[in-house]
Parts: C-alpha cells; structure tokens; sequence
C-alpha cells in the first residue's frame, strides 16, 4: 500500500477542507501514479474533487463514518479494517488523504509519492514529517520543477 500526497515546505496538505496548492502537473503525476489502481480517499476529500464524483479508471474506496454514505462508482468502508479486507489481494493501492486518512492508513503504507511545494501556505491539515521520521527515507529527491513561479519536486519516500 502507497500514499500519494502534494505537501508544502511544512508539511501541510490543505487549509479549510481544500487543498492550499494545486499545480496542474502535479494531478497529471497523480493519474500516472494512481493508474488503474485502488485508492483509499476519505468521504470529505472525495467531496472536494470536481464534481464531488469518484475517480475514473480506479476502484475508489471511500472511508467514511457516516453509515448512511454512498456515492456511484464508489465502495464505501467504515473502518480501517473493513478498508483493509476490501482491498485484500488487490496489487495497486494508494492512500489519497485526507489528513485523518492518511494517519490512519501510514502505519500500513511502504511508498510515498510525494509531491514536495517549495512554499509554506496557510495549512491546517498536516502529512506527517517524513524527514523527521527515522522509519522513512528520501529514495528519489526528484528534479526541480516550477510552475508560474512555484517551485516543486516529486519525491518518492521509501519505509526503512
């Protein structure tokens, strides 16, 4: 299992339930990477994608504790646990946030596809510091990028 995430310079992954920076190359890396894949997404993230719709050309997972909750062209999970028994023997699964999502799905991901914003926006949603956790390691630093003056890497994050 995999985690796919755009963090800032601190760590931060949104502000008032969105993302803080989007750069249009950074959601074609996350189609690339994301493939035809599964991903774990949480109900108020998947809210937040355009539409509010499941994405296309993945099974979508939705982790919710809402027992009501359902959304077309998506499966819905109640616990990390039941999460964890619906992707059982798929070979492709990415943990997509949000922040609650992440945390609870980290102990269980080996990769993290990062992408890295040379910026420090107003966040209150937080990845976890990969750098400052001994488990971790910066396999791919990526190549410096920029778009209309921001600059960005993407990453890969290896568990030791």
């Amino acid at each position: 299992m995999d985690i796919v995430v755009a963090a800032d310079k601190n760590w931060g992954i949104g502000y008032k339930g969105t993302q803080n920076l989007v750069v249009p190359e950074d959601r074609r890396h996350f189609r690339e990477v994301t493939g035809h894949g599964t991903v774990i997404v949480g109900r108020r993230t998947l809210l937040d994608f355009p539409g509010g719709r499941p994405l296309k050309n993945r099974r979508n997972i939705v982790l919710t504790r809402d027992p009501d909750f359902t959304v077309e062209g998506a499966e819905t999970a109640h616990s990390v646990e039941e999460a964890l028994e619906l992707v059982k023997g798929d070979p492709e699964v990415f943990v997509i946030g949000g922040e609650s999502v992440y945390r609870a799905f980290f102990p269980y991901c080996q990769r993290a596809y990062v992408t890295r914003l040379d910026a420090a926006p107003p966040s209150d949603a937080f990845f976890p510091d990969l750098e400052a956790d001994p488990a971790w390691c910066l396999a791919d630093p990526g190549e410096e990028r920029e778009h209309e003056g921001l600059k960005y890497r993407f990453q890969v994050w290896e568990r030791r």
